[in-house]
């Protein structure tokens, strides 16, 4: 008996310890105290500085629904907007919340003792379920995310090339009914680049013959005076050329006659040559401008003094560019394949359909412009002509006395001829190149082979340059073989 006693105070004992120990390891660590189901009751969320409960974040698609779940009963639901989003109550403790359109909103839930249960903050946003899908079936290379923004969407990720990039906000925009909701953020894996080599070759040529005949006469009867003068221009012209070549013959002494040939035949040839080279990245523009700018008067500012008067006045000009102009936007399509948008400008200063005015007879010229824009799909390296840009234009004009100008011959010397022909032919060679960085040492320089003419050279042999040998370079000597350097005159 004394044995089974304390067989039975020792076990007292160690259940008293183990209590001990569990109830000191659930003081340490809450996190291992039991839930009892019966037990249960919400915990109230913290409230915000304002007295509302911290909202629960939310999102649903347009015309999803979400089922919520309450611990206590719902006696009352408060919604913010119900055109964006909606609460049904079904039990006492369950709500669907549906999805409307494309907003956001609030939820709030209330029991019968006027207590918040619960409040979510909605975002409704497009369903993209669907373009999800899409873009997976028709660009399985391409690690694209798509997120809905207000009533739009933002595509995120990486794409192998830039077209994928623009197939993908297609489908966006497909999705939302227009390009401009769509954000395009998609990031090229391995963007290629570009080089368009360009040649503009124009050969123009201008042939101007001028021929006219002037009479004066002074007649002299007694005391009648009879003058006669016929001055026939050149109208066809836009400046005349032949003002001072002219031969003047006089006949009689008393009554006098004084005739004038005007007569000039030119012609000329002007060749335009011009090759811009340009790189840039594939997807991007690249714009490249050689030339100059001259100025244009636009008007006076005059300051007004204190009492009213005008003041200094200053001439305000603006400045109009002109010269060589290449802008090209390349897409690599496939490998090797590059859809191409180009436009070049060859535009100069001239002489022609120029204004003259103002107090001192300032001229202002005007620019003769040459212009292709176009857009082609060539392969790399192919190239691609732009020809038939062909004008002929021809211009004749005859003046002279009426009557006496249309006799078979004495009606030359009552006449003048002006004839134009202008013949103008330009072409524009377009090759693009998808190129790679290189090394420098692989590149050759404007300069390289150029030195120095020595003074015995220049003042015996009257040369400019040696068009041989690196000065400042150790290279091994180069056998070079035919015409070879720089272009002197």
């Amino acid at each position: 008996m004394k044995g089974g006693a304390t067989q039975r105070t020792m076990r007292a004992f160690m259940v008293r310890a183990l209590s001990f120990s569990a109830v000191a390891a659930l003081t340490l660590n809450p996190a291992l105290t039991p839930v009892v189901a019966s037990d249960y009751r919400a915990a109230p969320a913290p409230a915000s500085a304002e007295g509302q409960m911290n909202a629960r974040f939310l999102a649903l698609g347009v015309g999803k629904s979400i089922v919520i779940d309450l611990p206590r009963d719902i006696k009352d639901v408060l919604v913010a907007d119900p055109k964006i989003a909606n609460a049904v109550v079904r039990s006492a403790q369950r709500a669907y919340i549906i999805g409307a359109t494309v907003g956001q909103t609030n939820i709030v839930f209330f029991d019968a003792a006027g207590q918040q249960i619960a409040a979510y903050d909605i975002a409704v946003k497009r369903d993209l379920n669907g373009v999800r899908a899409a873009l997976r079936a028709s660009l399985p290379n391409a690690d694209i995310q798509i997120e809905g923004v207000a009533d739009g969407v933002m595509l995120t990720g990486s794409a192998a090339s830039p077209i994928e990039a623009q197939q993908a906000g297609e489908i966006a925009a497909r999705l939302v009914g227009s390009a401009e909701k769509v954000v395009n953020s998609i990031t090229v894996r391995g963007r290629d680049q570009v080089m368009l080599k360009v040649t503009v070759a124009e050969v123009s040529r201008r042939l101007i013959k001028q021929l006219g005949i002037d009479l004066t006469a002074n007649l002299n009867y007694g005391t009648a005076v009879v003058k006669f003068a016929n001055s026939n221009p050149f109208t066809a012209n836009s400046a005349p050329l032949v003002p001072t070549n002219a031969i003047t013959t006089s006949f009689g002494a008393a009554p006098s006659v004084s005739a004038t040939i005007r007569a000039m035949e030119s012609a000329g040839v002007v060749r335009t040559l011009a090759e811009p080279n340009l790189t840039a990245i594939s997807g991007e523009s690249a714009t490249f401008i050689s030339g100059g700018e001259f100025p244009i008067p636009t008007g006076v500012t005059c300051q007004t003094t204190t009492a009213g008067a005008i003041g200094q006045c200053v001439q305000t000009v603006s400045f109009k560019k002109f010269g060589i102009s290449l802008n090209f936007t390349p897409v690599v399509l496939t490998e090797g394949r590059i859809s191409l948008r180009v436009m070049t400008e060859v535009s100069e200063v001239s002489t022609e359909n120029s204004l003259t005015g103002g107090a001192g007879g300032t001229t202002i010229p005007s620019i003769k412009t040459r212009r292709a824009e176009t857009t082609l799909e060539i392969p790399s390296g192919g190239s691609m002509a732009m020809a038939g840009l062909i004008q002929d234009q021809t211009k004749q004009a005859i003046n002279g006395l009426p009557g006496l100008a249309s006799l078979p011959v004495l009606g030359t010397l009552f006449r003048s001829r002006d004839f134009v022909n202008n013949q103008t032919e330009m072409m524009v060679l377009v090759t693009p190149y998808v190129v790679r960085a290189v090394a420098q040492k692989d590149l050759s320089r404007p300069d390289d082979g150029f030195a120095n003419a020595s003074d015995p050279q220049a003042d015996l042999l009257g040369s400019i340059n040696r068009v041989y040998g690196v000065p400042g370079r150790t290279e091994p000597a180069r056998n070079y073989r035919g015409t070879y350097g720089f272009i002197t005159d």
